[in-house]
């Protein structure tokens, strides 16, 4: 075989040390949902979250982009391959969330309102620790719509 020669990033030098670069992968999925609360009245959930309580449901064809930050190996130019991040979504969150009910159909959401916030962190306890060690999540952006969006990066504020 050939040499293979060390590659580093434009202007890198050895003694720079190896940059932290963030990557992000966007997926795919449709499900449906109802929003509201059990302990509320049918009026209380319209009043409170409109035509999403409606109780023949609705759905989405929701986007969801998954940052993750680390160091570029010099190996392979690569932060993670992005082949990799899309396989662990697709097999820790896709597979579970696409063409569902996430009110009936996913156990990991049992009991969970599932607005696009709750979902959102619910979807980054599912990635955060199943990614190679030193790659972490630092971001996740959950599109249900092309106008709204919420974002995530795993912080928890403590509840005085």
């Amino acid at each position: 075989m050939g040499d293979v020669r060390e590659t580093r990033p434009a202007g890198a030098s050895r003694k720079a040390g190896r940059p932290v670069v963030r990557v992000t992968r966007r997926l795919h999925f449709s499900a449906a949902h109802r929003l509201g609360r059990p302990d509320w009245t049918d009026t209380h959930n319209l009043e409170t979250f409109g035509l999403c309580a409606n109780p023949n449901w609705h759905g989405h064809n929701y986007e969801i982009d998954v940052t993750v930050e680390g160091r570029v190996r010099e190996a392979t130019g690569f932060v993670l391959d992005l082949k990799e991040l899309r396989d662990l979504v697709e097999q820790r969150v896709i597979a579970d969330l696409d063409h569902r009910n996430l009110n009936l159909d996913v156990p990991w959401l049992e009991g969970v309102n599932p607005t696009t916030e709750n979902l959102v962190v619910a979807i980054w306890d599912r990635v955060a620790d199943e990614l190679p060690d030193p790659i972490r999540l630092v971001r996740l952006v959950l599109h249900e719509t092309p106008r709204n969006s919420v974002e995530y990066d795993g912080r928890r504020l403590e509840v005085a």
